[in-house]
């Protein structure tokens, strides 16, 4: 069993650990010698706090796509599933193209916004069953599954083409921007997550190194 998978089956016991503790406490809340009305209200309190720290311990508060944390567990299991019964897999890397001069020229604030226009076009493209990630900076992947590298082209290439021609209006003035796509299908050569990711790595550089505003399958 691989380190991170490890990793991840004991971060679902300690969710499951934390679900039957919350469970206890509205047990003991209910106990008290208090109002109805009161022990629903805290209650009520404990159970979105709870919920809140769970939804944003898997998601990106900024774009709300799911995060690094949610990525390294998902391709994970996406890619032992592939394993284990031949299903087709694609995965793809994503970054925006000269991110840092957005940021430079017209600040952060800016910035922010643009990483909130490519999240929601990803997710008007992407269909329901692909993953999308936001894990760090600028950088995105997609997980597609039960797609060969072909079938991946068409979405990917929408995406891409429709980031081109976006045009976000920031404060009056329009920016341009692009991102570079690097994409690989799971085959056998791949003998962990590690090598995969490696391979889909190096696509994205390839893309970028090659005029960005570019797709490597």
């Amino acid at each position: 069993m691989s380190e991170k998978l490890e990793q991840s089956l004991e971060f679902n016991i300690s969710e499951d650990l934390l679900d039957e503790i919350q469970h206890n406490i509205e047990h003991i809340i209910k106990t008290f010698d208090v109002p109805e009305s009161n022990k629903m209200e805290v209650i009520r309190q404990i159970n979105y706090i709870y919920s809140r720290s769970k939804y944003l311990s898997y998601t990106d508060e900024l774009t709300g796509l799911q995060n690094r944390r949610s990525f390294d567990s998902a391709i994970e299991k996406e890619f032992l599933r592939a394993k284990r019964y031949k299903n087709k897999l694609t995965v793809a890397m994503f970054d925006i193209d000269f991110f840092k001069n957005v940021n430079d020229s017209y600040g952060h604030q800016c910035g922010d916004y643009i990483l909130q226009q490519i999240a929601s076009s990803a997710l008007q493209t992407f269909r329901k069953t692909d993953m999308i990630f936001r894990v760090g900076g600028e950088e995105f992947f997609v997980i597609l599954t039960e797609t060969d590298i072909k079938q991946s082209a068409i979405p990917l290439e929408r995406f891409r083409k429709t980031i081109a021609t976006l045009g976000c209006e920031y404060q009056g003035e329009e920016i341009s921007v692009t991102v570079s796509i690097g994409a690989c299908q799971l085959t056998d050569e791949y003998k962990s997550v590690e090598e995969f990711i490696s391979a889909i790595d190096k696509n994205l550089y390839l893309a970028k190194n090659s005029g960005r505003n570019n797709t490597i399958f």
